[in-house]
């Protein structure tokens, strides 16, 4: 991400693109140097402070993350986490290391001939391998796009590894979208992975190349070329799990009938007797910690036996008899707030619903004491409710969730409940505006138009809304600007700009957000 030339300092910003220039009318030269000089302009107007600049959402959201984690746009560099001879190591002992002939193929020869890097990072955004063309590798070397640096937004601000990792999607990091001024001259791509048995982000595939050179289909092929290694992942995991099951099959069978099944080391249950009672995971935390027990989401306590690979759950026994441990009342966890589909976990076993259902689970969790047909339907539908399609609705919930949880006469819960909105709604209540504003992923059931949940979803997002503006905690104000229910909050905004000094630079990205807004 460097000049060529030997006297130059480690991050010392440079004209890459003259090291590797295109022929004329070869790529996209033109055009890019055209949006990276905009995108200079924009870099400049918002770290000055003018006030009359935008950029991207992503890149706005980031830099604020960056500004907030102290990073200096003039003077970072990337840190290193552990030394360049260490990389073969780390990388073998990796879960993407039995997918890297798969981005072998699929990249480098690309990035090659494109003049561009090819980057596989860890879930910290640790350069684990690089490969590409030597001219730009040599750049990249002066700039620390090494093994063993850290490109996570906390170390180096807005860039495609670090931000990639951050929001869980593919993205593109165009030129002075970095917020670091020593990798303006180059442009990246990246994409997360994830591990199929955890489901965890595990680490991130990245090209970079100088920015004249980057071709906008870059960003389809890392982002295909993940779902590829996440494909092959997910394949490898099912064959490994086989040979598991195949490998301590005798073990279970020795149990001759007592409960009992078989758990991968990372704590997934891949067989069990009897078949269908049991949840998808166990927390391998209570074993780590040295017991040789184990209390699933149900209540039920089993003992834990390790085996050569994984562990052989069975029913716990006291004096020799096996015996039943009082099963207490059903565990209920709704999660409605956000985007994403309403889910429902009963005894730890999770399941997507639909709209109206969750809606009725909202309306039975806000009122433990329970419902008549005839109030809930007025909840759900207003003056037009009809009792004889709600009681439809609770039958066909009641299937799904198990007529010893949904109580008849009157509707009500009959479990240990726990709701991601009233976790926020308790913390409001006892004066924890952080802990309500950590705890809110977003609206709830923002697609829901029934009077009850728009009327606990105004609640609570007016009440966070106030306790936060009302706090004079700037932190707390950034935090919520920053937030999906302040994103586009006006008034937010510029009580943040008013609240930052001049010379903090996160006053400058509040100042552009506001532009943007009175724009729209």
């Amino acid at each position: 991400m460097m000049g060529a030339g030997s006297t130059r300092t480690v991050g010392e910003p440079m004209p890459v693109d003259k090291v590797v220039e295109r022929e004329p009318g070869s790529g996209l030269s033109a055009s890019a140097s055209a949006a990276a000089r905009a995108i200079d302009e924009l870099f400049e107007a918002v770290l000055d402070d003018t006030g009359d600049a935008t950029v991207r959402r992503l890149v706005s959201e980031s830099w604020e993350r960056s500004l907030a984690a102290a990073i200096d746009p003039a003077t970072a560099l990337p840190p290193f986490r552990f030394d360049r001879s260490e990389s073969a190591a780390r990388l073998a002992a990796h879960p993407l290391h039995n997918v890297m002939p798969l981005l072998r193929s699929n990249l480098v020869s690309i990035a090659e001939e494109a003049m561009h890097v090819v980057v596989v990072t860890d879930e910290q955004g640790i350069v684990l391998w690089r490969e590409g063309a030597n001219a730009v590798l040599r750049p990249a070397d002066r700039v620390g796009l090494v093994e063993g640096s850290c490109w996570s937004e906390e170390a180096i601000g807005t860039n495609a590894m670090g931000t990639t990792l951050a929001v869980g999607r593919p993205v593109q990091i165009h030129s002075t979208e970095h917020l670091v001024r020593a990798v303006h001259a180059w442009t990246c791509v990246a994409a997360p992975v994830t591990d199929p048995d955890t489901g965890r982000i595990v680490g991130a595939i990245d090209i970079t190349g100088p920015r004249r050179t980057i071709h906008p289909a870059m960003l389809a092929l890392v982002g295909a070329t993940a779902q590829l290694a996440e494909n092959q992942m997910r394949m490898q995991l099912a064959i490994a799990d086989e040979r598991l099951r195949a490998r301590n099959q005798p073990h279970l069978q020795s149990l001759r009938g007592t409960p009992g099944a078989l758990v991968t080391p990372t704590g997934r249950i891949i067989a069990g007797e009897p078949f269908g009672e049991w949840p998808e995971r166990v927390d391998l935390e209570q074993i780590a910690a040295g017991a040789d027990r184990v209390r699933l989401a149900d209540g039920r306590e089993m003992h834990v036996e390790p085996l050569a690979e994984g562990f052989l759950l069975r029913a716990a026994k006291r004096s020799g008899r096996t015996t039943a441990v009082d099963t207490p009342r059903h565990a209920l966890s709704l999660r409605f707030l956000g985007d994403g589909s309403p889910t429902v976990v009963l005894d730890g076993e999770s399941h997507s619903l639909t709209l109206r259902p969750a809606e009725i689970l909202t309306a039975l969790a806000l009122h433990p004491e329970g419902l008549t047909a005839e109030r809930l339907a007025f909840l759900l539908y207003g003056d037009d409710g009809n009792q004889t399609t709600v009681r439809g609705e609770i039958h066909r919930l009641r299937a799904l969730i198990g007529t010893d949880v949904l109580k008849t006469r009157p509707y009500r819960l009959d479990a240990v409940v726990d709701t991601d909105f009233g976790t926020v709604r308790r913390a409001l209540r006892e004066g924890r505006i952080a802990d309500a504003l950590r705890a809110c992923a977003g609206p709830l059931l923002p697609r829901s138009d029934a009077p009850e949940i728009r009327g606990a979803r105004d609640e609570m997002e007016v009440g966070l809304r106030r306790a936060v503006l009302e706090s004079d905690d700037v932190d707390l104000v950034h935090r919520y600007a920053t937030h999906r229910l302040g994103r586009d909050d006006l008034e937010a905004h510029e009580l943040l700009a008013d609240m930052l000094p001049a010379g903090d630079p996160r006053r400058a990205v509040a100042g552009s957000r506001v532009a943007r807004l009175l724009a729209e």
